[in-house]
């Protein structure tokens, strides 16, 4: 198959949903042809925990049949609004009721211990987890009640015990949505949103979490699909160089994972397709490519990286980059714990 010259290493850039409770034949196909090794779990996933446990076990075998180290293998279990297993797995409020309750950080951090040990439980070792995107209450915000609260201070405090607590416990944590969604009104799983805060606003807010999550040592940082005039007037965060190389890596020296949102969210594919967002994003500086849905377009966006590659759009170098970062994190977190 045209672009498999490129390696394995290409598919490591990946991270794809598939499509039942089961390891199907065409995500067998993805690992044993494409390389492709990181997944991302859903609702659609999932019957019950000795199922789900039988899952990931499945996953990881199909990996190591090829050849793979254990896969990383994420989900997003925030709660509220956001909680991907049900019952009997414990059930959480949203995020925002957890910070404003009587006291915050013994909820936050009951949350994050029990919800760490049930994923390691059944073999998921990421939780793309906490939210810290700085929204105020009663203003519309599209991300209020996923939000740990309106004061940067205050999401920046209770994001890094939530990033602490889950890392301790052994399940990676993903600090979200860089570089800050929580004044969007518009929801980018359907359109691309514009946060209009000045370059010195999105200083004194919205970074205020990320820089202490990179504090804390965050497994991994996921970028946003909103436009922010200040810092990239024509792309998305999730594609932006200015927001990812200049912004996140340099500005900020974070030289960890950094994982696009969704790449079949409305906000990126009402523009573009999804193998050239994946390009595009890559180059921009994200680490691992995060599709969820379609397997034609994970593997058209393989071949699109397989082919930017010997065109000489990157490096062997710069992917070797990205490998090192995604293997620090799956040697951590993927493989067995003593």
């Amino acid at each position: 198959m045209k672009g498999v010259a490129a390696g394995p290493a290409v598919g490591d850039l990946f991270m794809v949903g598939l499509p039942g409770p089961v390891v199907d034949e065409s995500t067998r196909g993805l690992i044993r042809e494409q390389g492709i090794r990181h997944f991302i779990l859903f609702r659609r996933n999932v019957v019950d925990p000795e199922q789900l446990r039988a899952l990931c076990a499945g996953l990881t075998a199909a990996c190591r049949e090829q050849g793979l180290p254990a896969p990383l293998i994420a989900i997003d279990q925030e709660g509220g609004s956001v909680t991907r297993l049900g019952p009997p797995f414990t059930q959480f409020a949203d995020a925002r009721r957890l910070a404003e309750g009587a006291d915050p950080e013994a909820a936050l951090r009951d949350y994050a211990v029990t919800c760490g040990r049930e994923l390691r439980g059944v073999g998921i070792n990421m939780n793309l987890a906490p939210v810290l995107d700085v929204a105020p209450a009663g203003a519309g915000r599209f991300m209020e009640r996923r939000s740990l609260g309106g004061s940067p201070e205050r999401v920046a405090a209770l994001g890094r015990l939530v990033i602490e607590t889950l890392q301790a416990v052994g399940v990676a944590a993903c600090g979200k949505h860089f570089p800050g969604l929580g004044e969007a009104v518009l929801d980018p799983h359907l359109q691309l949103p514009t946060v209009a805060r000045s370059r010195a606003e999105i200083e004194a807010v919205d970074l205020v979490p990320f820089r202490a999550a990179i504090g804390a040592g965050v497994a991994a940082v996921m970028t946003s699909h909103t436009i922010y005039p200040a810092l990239d007037a024509d792309r998305p965060a999730t594609l932006s160089e200015p927001v990812l190389n200049g912004l996140l890596r340099h500005a900020l020296g974070y030289d960890g994972l950094v994982i696009t949102d969704d790449l079949e969210m409305g906000a990126i594919e009402n523009d573009a397709s999804v193998a050239a967002a994946a390009l595009a994003s890559f180059l921009a500086g994200a680490d691992l490519l995060l599709i969820c849905h379609d397997h034609d377009k994970i593997r058209h966006a393989r071949q699109r990286l397989a082919e930017g590659l010997a065109a000489g759009l990157f490096t062997r170098e710069r992917l070797a980059a990205s490998a090192r970062r995604i293997e620090a994190v799956r040697r951590r977190f993927a493989e067995p714990r003593p």
